[in-house]
């Protein structure tokens, strides 16, 4: 998922590919293995920022234009609506209509809906949006009082009872065995679990969960409508698979049957949701559970500054468990930017002042507001930096807590807005307005309450005026992309956008708990908080509880493209003790602080090959790297570049200038020849590489990033004969 910040909302739409090849043109190496691994098992380990979209859905595209998939064959599913709607729109940006791209419920409600008459016979029964009521009418039932946290807490219980099928009976031991620290006695729990479940029989209702237990259930209990599924999709893509539950798991191998094109996207070091039932098992067993299956590693980072992505790779550096053995070491594809930054403050007010301060420093530098972000661990943070940010004028945007077209002020503009666009000729505060923007604006000053200017302070009323100025907003947007699109038009691109929760952008500062913020990105990032006692938080207290509240702040990093604040203050309030220590998970990596010891480098990008028709345990494991390090200094190196050179840019060279003119020479007539880019024979940096390291065997060329095994045997050869200062004979290598 890209960012809601960084492009126009209306951007120029690209001209379709012409042809399946054109689909392939701008990936990396790795992203076109992806793409064109089109058969059996494919498992896809995406590090933060590099492009896993665009290859998973370049490779649908590539499969629907090269006429090896079927577009109505194909099924991709993800976790959001809005993932699902932008998977959509780039596939029929690249040609690709007609593929169902959606989440996991989505799916299932889907064929549950068309399939119910004939599996069960009369209506599906109609679905809550919200199971907390039922709970507290359950509770009520059992003569169990429940405050609002406690309700939240035991709905919550309930929800990961049902995603790893956990009947109520079982719900004390299963949740002794994961280690869940029950908000009631796990006894009590059980009893009201299971006076919920007896509810929703009798009010004829299910719930979110029951959509998947359902589907299940039928394609379990009738071969006919599986195979009948079975028939229609034939092909799976599914993104986020660290996310995957057992539910859902469960669900995607009776869609799949006896089958395996299945393609599967991931990253085990943001699995950060373990305690709603979600487990990066599925993911890191892929390859036990399919020996054949091909495995791409994405590594080049196109989103963060090496200096972000060095942090980002120090953090996962010091992490445990089994999620740690399998991380990505990410390298920095873009130009170098500043050094995060680490600030200790008193107390929290003063934390929220200080950041609010630099934020208002960089919006005056021309950092629009709606790319910077304020992060921390907990919602119960929010308010202080609310206030803080109102004080220094600066305009801010609450994300999680509740969906925008869900907000009361966004449905009472809908409604105004969708009949000044039937009706709107009897308006009067209509008639001297033409323009779509004007129009708006006059819609939502008279019945929204909407003024030029925002409110004083900070709270409901702010908010409030956010959201309709986003609404404001997004018709100026849309009628510089379409000068002749009317009210109407607006009231039907609302409408697209409430289906797919594609919000539009409120020009602000975000401020999101680090859960909320997953999937998005922004030019700077405020962490805030990075204590001990919050993060990790107080009650992580299991080794794997404390690794998950390590990959949390490992996310919240990799939000940030250039800019990087962490902070932490010493006590809550002004006056009170300074007890608080900054977080563990900075030890080693801030200034002043030791190192821990670290697990040495993580997995690198590069394809493993599956084996078809061998067991899983006579698959060889490859063999982990070390950390790519400066061969004059002994820095760890991150940045693409320098890893190519094997040193620091900065570092003195001994390249051989002769050395590297006639490699220069030679890969020129190498590209005329076969009709390419001088780059795709050899980038300027692996020559470079070539003419300091002046190899003299293939296997010294082989060492030398840039030079794949496929270039080592297209061009070794003569690569080592010009090393040697041999003349070649005037042949030329053919690929």
């Amino acid at each position: 998922m890209t960012a809601a910040t960084h492009s126009p909302l209306f951007p120029q739409v690209p001209a379709v590919p012409d042809s399946a090849d054109a689909v392939l043109e701008g990936l990396d190496p790795e992203q076109r293995e992806v793409a064109t691994a089109l058969r059996g098992p494919v498992c896809v380990l995406a590090g933060a920022g590099t492009g896993k979209t665009r290859a998973i859905t370049h490779r649908i595209a590539y499969g629907v234009r090269s006429g090896i998939l079927q577009p109505a064959s194909v099924l991709a599913v993800t976790f959001t609506n809005r993932a699902a709607g932008e998977m959509r729109g780039r596939l029929r940006q690249l040609g690709a209509q007609g593929v169902q791209a959606r989440t996991f419920h989505s799916a299932a409600l889907r064929q549950l809906q068309y399939f119910w008459p004939k599996a069960v016979g009369g209506s599906l029964p109609r679905l809550v949006d919200r199971k907390i009521q039922l709970v507290a009418d359950a509770a009520a039932g059992l003569g169990t009082r429940l405050d609002r946290g406690e309700l939240r807490d035991v709905t919550g219980e309930i929800e990961w009872c049902k995603v790893t099928q956990t009947i109520p009976a079982d719900y004390p031991y299963a949740a002794a065995k994961a280690g869940r620290e029950a908000p009631r006695d796990p006894t009590e729990i059980a009893h009201l679990y299971a006076a919920y479940e007896d509810l929703k029989r009798d009010r004829a209702v299910i719930d979110f969960e029951d959509v998947l237990l359902l589907t299940v259930a039928v394609l379990q209990d009738r071969q006919d409508i599986a195979e009948q599924v079975r028939a229609q999709y034939q092909h799976f893509v599914v993104d986020e698979y660290q996310d995957v539950s057992p539910l859902q798991q469960r669900l995607l191998d009776l869609w799949l049957g006896d089958r395996d094109d299945l393609c599967v996207v991931g990253d085990a070091s943001q699995t950060i949701y373990s305690f709603t039932g979600a487990t990066p098992d599925h993911l890191l067993d892929f390859r036990a559970r399919h020996p054949g299956a091909t495995v791409v590693k994405l590594v080049r980072d196109y989103r963060s500054t090496p200096q972000v992505v060095r942090l980002a790779n120090g953090l996962l550096a010091q992490a445990h468990g089994r999620a740690a053995d399998h991380r990505l070491e990410l390298v920095s594809q873009r130009p170098s930017g500043p050094e995060p930054s680490y600030t200790e403050y008193t107390d929290e007010p003063a934390e929220a002042e200080g950041a609010a301060r630099r934020i208002r420093e960089l919006i005056d530098a021309g950092v629009p507001a709606a790319e910077i972000a304020v992060l921390f661990r907990t919602n119960s943070q929010s308010e202080t930096y609310e206030q803080a940010l109102a004080d220094a004028g600066v305009p801010y945007q609450l994300r999680g807590a509740e969906r925008f077209f869900d907000r009361p002020e966004v449905r009472k503009a809908g409604l105004a807005l969708r009949g000044a666009a039937r009706f709107g000729g009897n308006d009067s505060r209509l008639d001297d307005v033409v323009d779509l923007p004007s129009q708006v604006r006059a819609v939502l000053s008279g019945q929204g309450g909407w003024t030029i200017q925002p409110p004083a302070g900070s709270g409901a009323v702010r908010e409030r005026w956010e959201s309709l100025t986003a609404l404001v907003n997004l018709a100026q947007d849309l009628a510089a992309a379409r000068p002749e699109a009317t009210l109407a038009d607006f009231v039907a691109e609302l409408d697209e956008r409430a289906a797919a929760q594609h919000a539009p952008t409120v020009q602000g500062v975000t401020l999101a708990s680090l859960h909320a913020a997953k999937g998005l990105e922004w030019d700077a990032v405020f962490l805030v908080g990075v204590a001990e006692g919050m993060l990790p938080i107080t009650y992580a207290r299991t080794d794997e509880q404390i690794e998950e509240e390590r990959r949390l702040l490992y996310v919240g990093v990799t939000r940030a493209r250039e800019r990087l604040h962490v902070s932490w203050s010493l006590s809550r309030s002004p006056g009170g003790r300074h007890n608080r220590k900054p977080s563990r998970f900075l030890d080693g990596l801030r200034p002043g602080t030791t190192p821990t010891v670290g697990r040495g480098a993580g997995s690198v990008g590069g394809v493993e090959r599956g084996i078809r028709g061998v067991d899983a345990t006579a698959v060889p494991r490859r063999a982990q790297r070390t950390p790519a390090r400066c061969r004059v200094c002994g820095r760890t190196l991150t940045d693409a570049g320098e890893m190519k050179l094997m040193r620091c840019e900065d570092c003195p060279s001994d390249m051989d200038e002769g050395l590297y003119e006639r490699l220069r020479e030679w890969r020129a007539v190498q590209a005329a020849n076969s009709g390419q880019p001088d780059f795709c024979v050899f980038t300027d940096r692996t020559l470079m590489a070539i003419a300091e390291n002046r190899p003299d065997s293939p296997a010294e060329l082989s060492r030398i990033p840039g030079v794949l095994s496929r270039k080592l045997r297209s061009y070794g050869a003569e690569v080592l004969a010009i090393c040697a200062g041999q003349e070649l004979d005037g042949e030329i290598a053919v690929d």
